[in-house]
């Protein structure tokens, strides 16, 4: 009987690599770099980046830090850890940016007190 990786790894050991998965896939979001030309740069296959992002137990570290390479050349480990690119304070923002409507003569009498 073959047991699976994430079968043999604890539930929080499970978390950590799905939130560093996200946080890999954020990144070359935020720095609007597409996960083919991710993979290339790194590499490694679109299968295997899709895997990365998606936070597989079973991919070697170095496979990791290669595809964060490509994402953002001269990053560390620990910056992506700590989110500290400015590409994903950015993203960020962006995300906070809300198209605000003018309100309908209905809604003006509304509020007219």
């Amino acid at each position: 009987m073959k047991i699976s990786q994430s079968a043999a790894l604890a539930p929080h050991l499970l978390d950590q690599a799905t939130q560093l998965g996200r946080r890999l896939a954020r990144l070359r979001l935020a720095r609007g770099i597409k996960q083919t030309d991710a993979a290339l740069r790194a590499g490694l296959s679109r299968n295997t980046a899709y895997r990365l992002e998606r936070g597989a137990p079973g991919l070697a570290v170095g496979q990791v830090l290669r595809y964060l390479d490509a994402i953002a050349p001269g990053s560390t480990l620990l910056d992506l850890l700590s989110e500290s690119d400015p590409a994903l304070a950015a993203l960020a923002a962006r995300e906070r940016t809300q198209r605000v409507r003018d309100l309908s003569t209905t809604e003006l009498d509304e509020l007219d007190f």
